[in-house]
């Protein structure tokens, strides 16, 4: 079997090689930093632990399937999966407040109907129909399969618009689907936050969009026990059970070449490695890529908050606020229940997230001390505190994280969005095999895109090239 080398330790590329592994051959991951697990961070401090990456699973399917062909334990015999009920509770800048099941599209149209009134709820159920019908026209080729090499009809927006206005237009943006389809500036916001949350400015990522709030609504929102760490933590022991060998604090600078073909990797202390295939967790200097639009230019301003006092007895998990700011329009809180992230029941965990644009935040000094990333944290912790009264005055302490953290941990500042169709082919990230032979391309800046679920797919869909060659055509 082949000699694997895989560059970085992030979730997609852990999946890569778990996989390989699995099929037999030697896989060697290299990781420039001294842990594994990329973006799936965690920050510890006085018996209190926060997830600074994703915070909910979605789409557990792909993490099934890959603890099953990886092993003789199931994913749920290595972690603890807790379905997320309600999913979500979202409280909107006029003060309308409601909560929403988890995977029951007609509970939410019923909530969201006595909530907001007027024929929302129905509304909404009309838009998820369509969203659905998005769904099934793109499921296959955006996230089970490798990116086609035509990739033209993918640049067309297959959302089924409403033909609306004297005109009889479709709407061609979500933000425009909003307020030809929905009319109601509180569904406009609900539906908005799907797409920020994946890094997208709702104004004009387009329609095709309308997937990510089925794919929540429909599959349903997880959170893991010990938090999203302890999965990743679970991928790195399957790793380990099947022979991978990873090499930390050991940062590749190059991908090596030989007769046009990808023979192994450079790394920063001059040693050269022997590989058969490649594998990319991350962009690597001097490796040519075709030019697309690989991330959203957005990040994360994740708040780590230490409260006194337990968690009360009905606290939602995932509270979204919705406001009227431009420059902070939704501040999403984690709360979740979990023994294991506080030093005991008379204190809590709680995380506040926003979106930003990274270009705001990386020039930011890593000394910020009452300094710019505090400031905003004021204004996030205020506007959270519309849902949770008093969480200011709870707070022991807290940790600021900013995509200048990202990019100093991670090596890339911004979160990666997953794969859309339409827009042109703007949205598509690049294909898992690359225009190296020999060199395959996993995690959040390639096919399909990012996303905890969509980057586990990538490692998936590269280990399957690597396995089956041409003839693979994705999961069946």
């Amino acid at each position: 079997m082949a000699q694997i080398a895989v560059i970085g330790a992030g979730t997609g590329a852990l999946a890569a090689a778990a996989r390989l592994a699995a099929a037999g051959h030697r896989v060697t991951v290299f990781e420039r930093s001294s842990t594994y697990g990329g973006a799936v961070g965690r920050f510890e401090r006085d018996g209190f632990a926060f997830d600074t990456g994703p915070g909910l699973l979605h789409l557990p399917a792909v993490h099934r399937d890959l603890f099953v062909k990886t092993g003789r334990e199931p994913l749920e015999q290595c972690v603890e999966l807790v379905q997320v009920d309600p999913a979500s509770r979202h409280l909107f800048a006029d003060g309308t407040d409601v909560l929403l099941p988890n995977a029951s599209r007609a509970g939410v149209v019923d909530a969201l109907e006595a909530a907001l009134g007027g024929g929302a709820g129905p509304r909404w159920g009309a838009f998820l129909d369509r969203a659905r019908d998005t769904w099934d026209r793109t499921r296959r080729p955006l996230l089970e399969e490798p990116l086609p090499a035509d990739t033209a009809p993918l640049s067309r927006d297959p959302y089924p618009a409403l033909r609306t206005g004297l005109l009889r237009r479709t709407a061609t943006t979500l933000g425009e689907v909003a307020g030809r389809e929905l009319r109601d500036a509180r569904l406009a916001a609900l539906l908005g936050s799907y797409a920020l949350s994946y890094g997208f400015d709702p104004v004009n990522a387009p329609a095709s969009a309308a997937v990510l709030p089925y794919m929540e609504q429909t599959f349903g929102s997880w959170y893991v026990r010990g938090g999203m760490r302890a999965l990743a933590d679970a991928m790195y022991r399957r790793c380990l059970a099947r022979k991978v060998e990873f090499v930390f604090s050991a940062e590749v600078i190059a991908v090596r070449e030989k007769d046009g073909m990808a023979c192994g990797v450079e790394l920063a202390d001059g040693r050269r490695i022997d590989a058969e295939q490649v594998i990319a967790g991350a962009p690597v200097p001097a490796v040519p890529l075709p030019h697309r639009r690989t991330d959203t230019g957005t990040g994360r301003v994740v708040v780590c908050l230490a409260l006194r006092g337990g968690r009360p007895d009905g606290a939602v998990h995932r509270t979204v606020v919705h406001r009227a700011d431009r420059d902070l329009p939704m501040v999403t809180v984690l709360r979740p229940d979990d023994p294991a992230l506080v030093p005991d029941r008379d204190h809590e965990s709680v995380t506040l997230t926003v979106t930003v644009p990274v270009a705001d935040w990386t020039g930011v000094a890593a000394s910020r001390a009452a300094g710019p990333a505090e400031v905003f944290a004021d204004r996030v912790v205020a506007a959270a505190e519309a849902a949770l009264p008093g969480l200011g005055g709870r707070t022991l302490w807290r940790e600021v994280r900013t995509p200048a953290d990202t990019l100093r941990e991670t090596g890339s500042a911004t979160v990666p969005g997953p794969a859309l169709a339409g827009a042109g082919g703007e949205l598509l990230p690049v294909p898992n095999r690359s225009s190296l032979p020999g060199l395959f391309l996993v995690g959040g800046w390639a096919h399909p895109g990012g996303g905890f679920a969509h980057a586990g797919m990538s490692g998936a869909l590269a280990a399957g090239l690597i396995v089956e060659g041409d003839g693979f055509r994705g999961s069946q």
